[in-house]
């Protein structure tokens, strides 16, 4: 069975998460994990094979930092690298979030009135013009 849309999106979207919250604050993975967990519903064990891909990468480097509670704690902080790569990642998710926003948004007016319980016509559930496929309108205009 494939995964569900949520799935993917969380994968798809996990480096970018762990690189923001790198920018806020130094921190180690499994604090990391946590805060992904809140956020997002992101599993723990996704978070170390990332950081270790990450820390190849040289979008992180590590310091180990002494802890009164038991072992030394590994800590995470972005480098050089891992800025511009936030940055870039931001800009594209921006763009690409805006995109899916206008998709989706121009389904809502029909979405609306079908749980309202309006009837909508089936031409109203066509898609936008610009979103048409214009071989398609080529041979519409042709059978006429």
């Amino acid at each position: 069975m494939p995964d569900s849309i949520d799935i993917q999106l969380k994968k798809g979207v996990l480096g970018l998460c762990v690189l923001a919250l790198l920018a806020r604050d130094d921190s180690y993975a499994y604090e990391i994990a946590s805060r992904l967990s809140d956020a997002i519903g992101m599993g723990e064990g996704t978070i170390y094979p990332l950081m270790r891909r990450m820390q190849t990468d040289g979008l992180v480097e590590t310091y180990l930092v002494e802890s009164t509670s038991g072992p030394s704690r590994k800590y995470y902080r972005l480098t050089t690298a891992g800025r511009a790569a936030l940055e870039g990642q931001t800009a594209e998710w921006r763009a690409f979030a805006q995109a899916v926003d206008a998709l989706v948004a121009n389904t809502a007016p029909h979405s609306d009135a079908i749980a309202a319980g309006a009837p909508v016509e089936p031409a109203a559930l066509a898609a936008p013009a610009a979103l048409a496929d214009p071989s398609a309108d080529a041979q519409r205009g042709a059978e006429q």
